[in-house]
């Protein structure tokens, strides 16, 4: 058999003894049929061995020619391979990937995401955007974004999450407990005493260590968040006093060092910024859940992305107390 056998004639093969005829491998192969056969025919003379026998008006492969088209299949299949692995490594060289992330996973997952993929990948460009999980969504569906970080508190007291994300590829990044946050001082808000509020709860059961904090005042943080202690609070038989609303995590902690009220915050939140004026404990059964966001097959920049966000997910570690 010669040493070179040309990939278009292989695959001419290869369809012949998929459909079973020269006039089928032109048809599917959007050839002339004399340019079908004049493949084959060249074929064999390269293989140096018949390939094909003709029975009656049709032709059937010799062993040789099976055994050829068997192979065929196979090595076209390696070289498209290989083709896509190239695609993909000069997009991870010329490519870039862009992000759109809220303000505390900015702060921890994706610096140590985006440090491992411009070292495993130098060429590659990187942009950041910042953005709640709502204008992320909206980002994302226009195409201003390969990738959006998002999140959406998982557990019953709170049905309601993101938009519709079926028209989305989501990869889990990581869930996330979410802290009661109260001043070092001791107060609830109001002059009320605080200390110890999770510590008679049943285990496991937020709703009681929030009815214990019946009477104080909160600080809500974003819209999301604000909802979700709403809904907390509600699920323990109550209502909360909100005192002030703001979504920057800093100023929270802040306001709430300064004795005006306690809050809510997740645990990216707490990594992201710690007041040395307050203490937190995770709230029993209170979690949030983090999630990439793709479109569709990602391309290969924002598939690299997704993969260093879930390895900084897998490494995020627990807020000190």
């Amino acid at each position: 058999m010669a040493a070179d056998l040309d990939l278009t004639r292989l695959r001419v093969l290869a369809a012949v003894a998929r459909t079973g005829s020269v006039t089928a491998a032109a048809r599917e192969l959007h050839y002339a049929q004399p340019s079908v056969s004049h493949h084959l025919a060249r074929l064999e003379a390269e293989a140096g061995i018949p390939l094909l026998q003709r029975v009656g008006r049709g032709v059937r492969l010799t062993e040789a020619g099976r055994l050829l088209a068997a192979r065929a299949d196979e090595i076209l299949g390696r070289v498209e391979g290989a083709r896509r692995e190239l695609d993909a490594l000069a997009g991870l060289r010329a490519g870039r990937a862009r992000l759109a992330a809220f303000p505390s996973a900015l702060a921890t997952l994706v610096p140590a995401a985006m440090a491992a993929l411009v070292r495993d990948h130098p060429g590659l460009g990187v942009g950041l955007v910042e953005a709640e999980p709502p204008e992320a969504v909206e980002a994302l569906a226009a195409g201003d974004v390969d990738v959006a970080l998002v999140f959406e508190h998982t557990d019953a007291v709170q049905a309601r999450g993101i938009e519709d994300l079926s028209r989305f590829e989501v990869t889990p990044v990581l869930d996330e407990p979410v802290h009661l946050v109260r001043p070092a001082a001791g107060l609830a808000g109001g002059g009320r005493p605080a200390d110890g509020v999770l510590a008679g709860g049943t285990p496991g059961d937020g709703r009681a260590a929030l009815a214990a904090l019946a009477d104080a005042d909160w600080i809500a943080g974003c819209a999301r968040c604000r909802a979700d202690l709403v809904a907390r609070c509600a699920a323990a038989g109550f209502a909360p006093r909100i005192a002030f609303e703001t979504d920057d995590y800093v100023a929270v902690q802040a306001l709430v060092a300064a004795g005006t009220g306690i809050s809510l915050l997740p645990e990216l939140a707490v990594r992201a910024h710690r007041h040395p004026g307050v203490v937190t404990e995770p709230l029993p059964g209170a979690t949030r859940r983090v999630l990439a966001l793709t479109v569709g097959a990602p391309t290969p920049p924002a598939r690299e992305l997704v993969a260093r966000l879930v390895v900084a997910g897998a490494h995020a570690t627990p807020a000190a107390a």
